[in-house]
């Protein structure tokens, strides 16, 4: 049950961190309404909590694992609501990030 919590909030986190600074990307950068800033901002406060519900205690290995998960994340995003198609170096890129976060999160660790 700890690698699917484990992975079920990362993708919480990316869906909030991701959609967050998009929807702040519409409202800047694209000309849509204020309120869409505001809901993108309401969304990275819901990021920054998802990290502490983490399992593992240790701030700095959820978020550098968090940070593959962000790289796959972000390419993802943009296919569905950007009509971005990613080449081959993206897509390997975004897979060896995501090896990173299984090895940073899963490897066996001594208990000292």
């Amino acid at each position: 049950m700890t690698i699917a919590k484990t992975i079920l909030l990362f993708v919480l986190a990316a869906a909030a961190e991701i959609g967050g600074a998009w929807l702040v990307w519409q409202a800047v950068r694209e000309g849509k309404e204020w309120w869409w800033a505001g809901l993108g901002v309401l969304a990275l406060g819901v990021y920054g909590f998802a990290a502490t519900l983490q399992p593992d205690a240790h701030f700095g290995r959820i978020l550098a694992a968090y940070g593959g998960v962000f790289v796959a994340g972000s390419l993802a995003w943009g296919m569905v609501f950007d009509g971005f198609r990613p080449d081959r170096w993206d897509i390997i890129g975004s897979v060896i990030c995501l090896l990173g976060v299984a090895v940073i999160m899963f490897a066996p660790r001594n208990a000292g």
